[in-house]
């Protein structure tokens, strides 16, 4: 078996894999949890999986470079199988030369893995519902057209809480109508058909700029919230990103 790690912004995604997609088992801890919180989390995973018999191997992505050692170390020192670290260095069938340099590793394994997977004959987005909204599309040459990154909604969310005073917390529930007649069902409507209509107004300039319709995967923590409630989205899989990893690993050893 192989161990996925995904670091992102808000949260660490970890995956354990049976073969090359298959994901037997998938969780996440915040980002922020503390080091030692972080390091009996790991500790715990191979007290129930044993390196070496259980899991042979361990792939990183992360966009955290601050982050990245500390638990790449900690995934060793408990163990003694060291990772392999993939970024947009590693070379694949999707052509990333004209992009820039800075590329996210969860933006590239998103765009290697779309174009992996789905529609040979169409062009690709991948939407991810991650600490920032993002958009990647690979047209049907396995080239990287770009990207396009907004405040995520959490983000967004949490951001005019802090600014206002008397707006609070609210459940995340699909409002039945687009206007709302509390505050928690107005912010509700806004979170939800604001950002809603703002994904599919982002994929409908996408395929004009290319000019050709696209299979559009969600992915990222609130996919599965948003996904079903637009035909713009054909697929949606939470595990988007670590499947993309898991190529990058394979191409890494190439």
């Amino acid at each position: 078996m192989i161990l996925a790690v995904n670091i992102g912004n808000s949260n660490i995604r970890f995956g354990i894999f049976l073969n090359d997609e298959k994901c037997v088992q998938s969780w996440t801890i915040p980002t922020s949890i503390g080091d030692k919180n972080t390091y009996f989390e790991i500790k715990n995973l191979f007290l129930k999986y044993k390196p070496e018999k259980d899991i042979v191997d361990i792939v990183i992505g992360s966009v955290v470079p601050n982050y990245t050692h500390q638990i790449s170390s900690m995934l060793y020192r408990v163990s003694g199988i060291k990772p392999t670290i993939v970024d947009r260095s590693v070379s694949t069938k999707v052509n990333i030369s004209h992009v820039s340099s800075k590329l996210g590793t969860d933006l590239y394994a998103n765009a290697v893995y779309a174009d992996a997977e789905y529609d040979a004959k169409k062009a690709k987005i991948v939407v991810d519902f991650g600490t920032a909204l993002t958009f990647i599309c690979v047209d049907k040459e396995s080239t990287l057209k770009g990207a396009v990154i907004a405040p995520g909604v959490k983000t967004s969310f949490n951001s005019l809480l802090t600014s206002t005073a008397q707006l609070s917390d609210i459940q995340w529930n699909i409002p039945k109508k687009i206007l709302g007649d509390t505050t928690e069902k107005c912010l509700q409507s806004g979170i939800i058909f604001g950002y809603l209509s703002m994904v599919e107004g982002v994929i409908d300039r996408i395929e004009q700029e290319i000019g050709e319709e696209t299979c559009v995967i969600a992915t990222g923590g609130l996919c599965e919230l948003y996904a079903p409630l637009t035909p713009k989205i054909q697929h949606c899989d939470i595990l988007h990103t670590l499947k993309g990893l898991m190529i990058l690993n394979y191409c890494s050893i190439l």
